[in-house]
């Protein structure tokens, strides 16, 4: 079915397989598969459904919520080999390819004919677009671009027993019968696998401008937000947050520079365009509106590319910073603009001034970042955090899962976002789908 080399045993080649990013979840899993096409996978997954082996799939294996490494000793399927890029319609943007092309690689491809993925994320450089279809990653410019539920056209997906459904395509328009590819996005590799995608790719900037602002206080940033949103507009493509905390974790530990000293908030606002200088008069215009107003006490704009990424590395780098302050409890959560920091405070204040809170995220479209560190795992830490944080979403009409998915680790909190009667009708999709159970077992729903 596979060649030697698509085939990985030994217990030193499994270890990168079993573990997953943060190094908090670790499976046992003694096997690992690499296949090429679909049809390898269609022919791997009929295996094991007709023997009753549960499987895992696996891109680059970047999550946050232990949603692509096994629990026990599944089988990992592993998409790495699958990494074609397949047709570009330069006309349309429509990009097709296989799950396991590296997010930044299309990017880069894509930059030579002007266009651009619609995501952009931190672990570009390893994450796998059929990672980020199957968790619905949705990143930095989501405030622009929209979700993947708009940006995937077409999807290809191998069901558990080994049948492969073709959803493949790339108009925009399509009203035949139900809309399939939405079962696939975001459902964690527990209905399907899947192994092509069709993504519709906006043209790339000619015009990029970033701005790093300070703010005193959290109604400053959100006065700033609604500035942003009345005086750029149509360009504004970014509109990221990181407190004072966020930005010690980046200057302490990974030795970055920060432009413009301490403040108790920072912003990174991102416009991108067609015409630098229509666009650099209207951002100029709004950045003098700010200052005018007293909504931010300093600030700085980019002058070249590599001023840019200096900035936008301040922001993507923090997780990696969180490594150096010990163990990581992390939660990705949607909330009212409103009360987009409330939450980081009102934790502060439950858990005291020895346990760090760390706030950032995409205050845009209302994505926060929360980030609690202890010199080790602790589960009398993790108890006090836990349910009172998802509580506290519930109770503030927020989601607790906004980008990451609920992997292992959030699924039996699922209730705080999602009704009895929703809970059910997705068991009953599983059971439906996946009656052996057999597709990334223990992960998305609950108990």
């Amino acid at each position: 079915m596979l060649s030697p080399s698509q085939v990985l045993k030994e217990r030193d080649e499994l270890d990168g397989y079993n573990i997953d990013w943060l190094r908090t979840c670790k499976g046992a899993s003694s096997l690992v598969l690499k296949p090429k096409t679909t049809l390898d996978v269609s022919n791997i997954v009929k295996y094991c459904s007709k023997r009753h082996l549960a499987v895992v799939p696996q891109g680059g294996n970047t999550g946050l919520v232990g949603g692509s490494v096994p629990v026990f000793d599944e089988i990992v399927i592993c998409t790495a080999l699958m990494n074609s890029i397949l047709t570009l319609d330069k006309h349309s943007g429509v990009l097709t390819c296989q799950a396991g092309c590296i997010l930044e690689a299309l990017d880069d491809y894509l930059a030579e004919y002007d266009l651009m993925m619609p995501l952009d994320l931190g672990a570009k450089a390893s994450c796998h677009i059929g990672g980020n279809v199957s968790t619905s990653a949705g990143g930095l410019r989501l405030l622009r671009y929209g979700s993947l539920h708009g940006s995937i056209l077409g999807l290809e997906a191998v069901l558990a027993n080994g049948e492969i459904v073709n959803c493949m395509s790339a108009m925009r328009k399509d009203n035949t019968g139900y809309d399939l590819k939405q079962l696939f996005i975001g459902a964690e590799g527990t209905l399907g696998i899947v192994t092509q995608v069709a993504v519709l790719c906006p043209r790339r900037p000619q015009a990029v401008h970033v701005a790093f602002l300070a703010c005193r206080s959290f109604g400053e940033v959100l006065k700033v937000l609604h500035q942003a949103k009345g005086m750029l507009g149509e360009i504004l493509s970014a509109f990221e947050v990181m407190d004072q905390a966020a930005m010690n974790v980046v200057t302490k530990n990974l030795h970055l520079k920060n432009p413009l000293g301490d403040s108790n908030y920072y912003l990174i606002v991102e416009t991108s365009g067609s015409n630098a200088e229509h666009d650099g008069a209207k951002l100029d215009k709004f950045l003098q509106d700010l200052m005018d107003k007293g909504m931010v006490h300093n600030g700085t704009v980019a002058q070249d590319i590599n001023q840019r990424k200096e900035i936008w590395a301040l922001r993507e780098r923090v997780a990696e910073g969180m490594l150096h302050e010990g163990f990581n409890y992390k939660y990705d959560v949607s909330l009212p603009t409103q009360n987009f920091y409330d939450l980081v405070a009102d934790m502060q204040k439950h858990l005291g001034q020895d346990l760090p809170c760390v706030g950032y995220g995409h205050v845009g479209d209302g994505n926060l970042h929360l980030n609690i560190a202890s010199p080790q795992y602790d589960k009398r830490v993790l108890d006090r955090i836990e349910p009172y944080i998802y509580e506290w979403v519930a109770n503030h009409g927020g989601s607790i899962s906004a980008e990451h998915g609920l992997g292992l680790k959030k699924r039996n909190y699922i209730h705080y976002s999602k009704t009895p009667s929703a809970v059910k009708l997705m068991k009953q999709m599983k059971q439906l789908m996946d009656p052996k159970g057999i597709l990334n077992p223990y992960k998305v729903l609950p108990d």
